[in-house]
Parts: structure tokens; sequence; C-alpha cells
């Protein structure tokens, strides 16, 4: 079983950062991606960001430039660096990881999730 646990959200100003970071426990498999993914006021969730554990990345178009994603394998953990945040950035953040389970095939595991509110 993965458990993932977000921290960093918080309430911001227009064109301010934040970063968010997120620890994974449990056994992942050596081949994987991590994700941020979030639920808009809307109700609709997409993908922000993720990477892979080679480091590929890949980017939604509205955040590409301002945001950064970004993994440390060792330590199990995920970040997500955000500039310039907007009010439409305004969402609960959550973190995925798409891992492969022995005898299950792939499985996502996901977060609680941390809100994130840009507001002037």
């Amino acid at each position: 079983q993965v458990q993932l646990v977000e921290s960093g959200g918080g309430l911001v100003q227009p064109g301010e950062s934040l970063r968010l970071s997120c620890a994974a426990s449990g056994e992942i498999s050596p081949t994987n991606r991590m994700g941020w993914y979030r639920q808009t006021p809307r109700n609709e969730r997409e993908l922000v960001a993720s990477i892979t554990d080679d480091h590929t990345t890949d980017y939604a178009d509205s955040v590409k430039g301002r945001f950064t994603i970004s993994r440390d394998n060792a330590k199990k953990t995920m970040a997500l660096q955000m500039n310039n945040l907007t009010p439409d950035d305004t969402a609960v953040y959550v973190c995925n990881v798409h891992t492969f389970v022995f005898l299950r095939g792939w499985k996502d595991y996901w977060g609680q999730g941390t809100q994130v509110t840009v507001s002037s």
C-alpha cells in the first residue's frame, strides 16, 4: 500500500509563489510516474504536471513556464514550485503516483490534497 501526504498549500495573492511537497511511503515500483492534479471549484480534475522516475516531465499548457515539478527518488518525495500564481490556479492540489503492483498491475494512488487559494 502506498500513502501520499501533501503539504505546502495556502492563501497567496496573485503573482506570488508557493511550493507544494508530496511525501510517499510504501513500495513503489522502480518504473513509475508521479504527478500533481488539481480539483477546481467546478469539480473538474486536471493534470497539472507529471514526472517519471527518469525525470521526464510534462505540464499542462496553462502552467508551462510558471510551474516546475521535481522529485527525489531516494527520498520518495516530489515537489511543485508554483510561481506567478493567478486566481485560476485556485484548487485542491492532489499528489498521485502511478506504480506497478506485483500481481495486480498498474495502480494509481492519491493523497488527500492541499488547498491552494490565490486571491487579492
